[in-house]
């Protein structure tokens, strides 16, 4: 005796072990024994065996009619072996019994599912959409197969095109467009991003980059909205200073500045002036909420996405000429020891007299410059005339500040490789379209006037950290446990030592205009100022505040991709320098096995021939191949040369602190892979 019967779904039929009332001990025809309850049991047959029987329904199931099983079939619910004798005759066969079943079962659209082998019609309504819904499945699946077959042949049909981006990053796995390139691509076993290079579909290499980002960070767009800056309320005190910033050409967001007073007196008392869009933006405000969506200005060559939109930025930004809304921190020092004796926070208006710009003024603000007792007018540019004795003490204070650090530390800040500034030629600060002309240029790390920027912020960070942390009022600190290999800097809200820097806290908050951690710290350091010992009564956020964390949280995530897409396009106009420049070979040094960084280029590639060389030492390298979709580029030893580098004796200042303009800033070493396939289809 052998049985259909339904499992799970499935029809199954096999040979009959054993039976009681309740089930029916079944063997397969694969010799797998299953337990079926009676009541799953469909029919029972003698011959012919379950496969051939099995078949030979399925074959006859083709041949039923659905509208005519739909006209035959009674409106209440009915059984399949009742239609298949109103269908072929009041002695249908158990294989037409079976035939009906299986047709029944597949047409869900004309027949709903009652019970076990029983069925009930649908309406005519239902089943006209169904049908329509079906006549559009099998134009989709149509379509997929001709867009797939177009993609293996070499070329990239318009609607593929144009979901290119979200095909690769961010799939609607239901889409038409993402399965025919899902398909296209097991068809030639090819992964989806070289599919799609090869069809045409990436005509600019810098734009499939650019659409990439901001399709996966700023997918509703880049514009701001009408927002308008609150001026601030407060009547605040003319500082008696003469306020300069130190910057970059580039710089609109002035965060920073600085002045000195009391020089020959004995004492000396340096300010640290940050801007103070904290004192007129308030959280929860439409100027806070876009800052909170952004949480970092993104910066990469010959362009940025500020944080905050420019009519807001100048209107708290340190520009010169003005008297600026400034949170100012005064250190009095012994000029002669440099020893702190005090500390002091206000709220003011500071006058800013200079804005200077490092790239200007590096070739003349030398150490030797610094040391000179006067300047020479008529050798002087015109911003640095009145301002050299307070660079010169500065200088001398950072470096101070830099040992003292470093003997915390445990062990000092070297710096043998330089950081590389890359210009756009034509570009006027317009996005960039990928072909402009690139120059790179160095800076030698630890030039004097990054290193006073780098110290004064440190400074000020730490100082501010710590008086939080007195005070009870919570802020966003960044710790780093130890120096130990693998122990990372993290974020959190206690005031704990970052052992990179050699501080015994550090919160960021010298750039307000630029991050949004510090626009937060500088709400609780208002509040200090305001309200001194209650401070943590009256601060925005309290101890605990579950909107800290979250803050965390998100900027954690969103200056980790911001700062890889920086990296990743310095190494995309690093390429098309070596492009543009039709450079074939370069002198490197190797820093690990079968890696290589270029001596005055920031690249770092892989190449052949370099095992079993020490680390330092220098080659000269042939390119091979560069890929600007992928920012991949490898190479091969042609020789090794006889002086060995020492550019890996570097340990990056103040931790991970380099990504910040405000301190260190530097190459960023970033891989990206962007050839990863698509999950499959579902």
């Amino acid at each position: 005796m052998f049985v259909l019967f339904d499992e799970a779904g499935k029809f199954m039929a096999g040979r009959v072990l054993s039976e009681s009332d309740a089930s029916v001990q079944v063997e397969l025809d694969s010799g797998k024994r299953l337990k079926v309850k009676a009541t799953h049991v469909l029919l029972r047959f003698e011959k012919p065996a379950p496969s051939q029987f099995v078949a030979a329904a399925l074959a006859l199931s083709e041949s039923i009619e659905l509208e005519m099983a739909w006209e035959f079939s009674p409106e209440e619910d009915f059984g399949f072996s009742e239609l298949a004798r109103d269908y072929f005759s009041a002695q249908a066969s158990l294989e037409q019994q079976a035939a009906m079943l299986f047709r029944l079962f597949e047409a869900p659209h004309y027949f709903r599912r009652a019970g076990k082998g029983r069925f009930r019609k649908a309406s005519a309504e239902i089943i006209a959409q169904a049908l329509v819904a079906l006549e559009k499945k099998k134009h989709v699946a149509a379509q997929i197969a001709q867009w797939a077959q177009a993609l293996a042949s070499g070329s990239c049909p318009e609607p593929v095109a144009q979901q290119m981006y979200k095909i690769l990053f961010k799939p609607d796995k239901n889409a038409a467009e993402y399965k025919a390139v899902v398909e296209a691509s097991r068809a030639t076993h090819t992964g989806p991003l070289e599919l799609l290079q090869r069809c045409g579909a990436i005509h600019s290499p810098y734009q499939f980059h650019w659409k990439r980002f901001l399709l996966e960070n700023f997918p509703k767009g880049l514009e701001f909205g009408n927002v308008t800056a609150p001026a601030v309320a407060e009547a605040l005190p003319l500082a008696g200073v003469q306020a300069f910033s130190i910057d970059d050409s580039a710089t609109t967001e002035i965060d920073d500045a600085l002045s000195v007073q009391g020089l020959g007196s004995g004492t000396v008392t340096v300010g640290v002036h940050i801007a103070a869009p904290g004192l007129a933006v308030l959280p929860g405000s439409d100027i806070d909420k876009l800052g909170r969506d952004r949480l970092s200005t993104v910066y990469m060559p010959g362009y940025k996405i500020t944080m905050l939109p420019d009519a807001v930025v100048q209107n708290y930004t340190l520009q010169e000429g003005r008297n600026c809304p400034a949170v100012s921190l005064y250190v009095t020092l012994d000029e002669a020891t440099l020893t702190i004796q005090s500390s002091e926070t206000r709220l003011e208006l500071v006058p800013i007299a200079h804005n200077l710009r490092h790239d200007q003024l590096d070739s003349v603000v030398t150490p030797d410059w610094l040391e000179l007792a006067r300047t020479d007018p008529h050798n002087t540019p015109a911003a640095l005339i009145g301002i050299h004795p307070d660079l010169a003490f500065l200088h001398r204070l950072a470096k101070d500040l830099k040992a003292k650090r470093e003997i915390v530390r445990g062990k000092p800040e070297t710096f043998n490789r330089p950081d590389y500034n890359f210009k756009l030629i034509g570009n006027a600060g317009a996005p960039p379209q990928g072909d402009e002309e690139v120059l790179i240029t160095t800076r030698q790390r630890g030039a004097p006037l990054d290193l006073i920027v780098a110290e004064a912020m440190i400074l000020a960070n730490s100082r501010w950290g710590q008086w939080m942390a007195e005070l009870g009022v919570p802020a966003i600190y960044r710790s780093q446990a130890s120096l130990a290999p693998g122990v990372k800097v993290r974020m959190g809200t206690k005031a704990l030592p970052h052992a990179g820097i050699g501080v015994p806290s550090y919160a960021w908050s010298t750039s307000p205009l630029r991050r949004y951690t510090d626009l937060v710290n500088q709400w609780q350091i208002i509040a200090c100022v305001r309200h001194g010992k209650t401070a943590a009564l009256a601060a925005y956020f309290k101890p605990k505040d579950a909107d800290l964390f979250s803050i965390i949280s998100s900027f954690d995530a969103a200056y980790s991709a911001y700062n890889g897409f920086q990296g990743a396009m310095e190494r995309f106009w690093t390429l098309q320098y070596l492009h543009q420049n039709h450079t074939t070979e370069l002198v490197c040094g190797v820093f690990k096995e079968n890696m290589v960084r270029a001596e005055d280029l920031p690249l770092v590639l892989p190449v052949m021939g370099a095992q079993g060389l020490a680390r330092g030492e220098r080659v000269r390298v042939k390119l091979g191949d560069m890929d600007l979709v992928s920012l991949d580029i490898h190479g091969s030893v042609l020789e090794r040369l006889d002086a060995p580098i020492d550019g890996d004796t570097q340990l990056l200042q103040a931790g991970d602190e380099q990504q910040d303009d405000d301190e260190i800033s530097g190459p960023i070493a970033i891989a990206v892979d962007v050839n990863e396939a698509p999950a499959t289809a579902e």
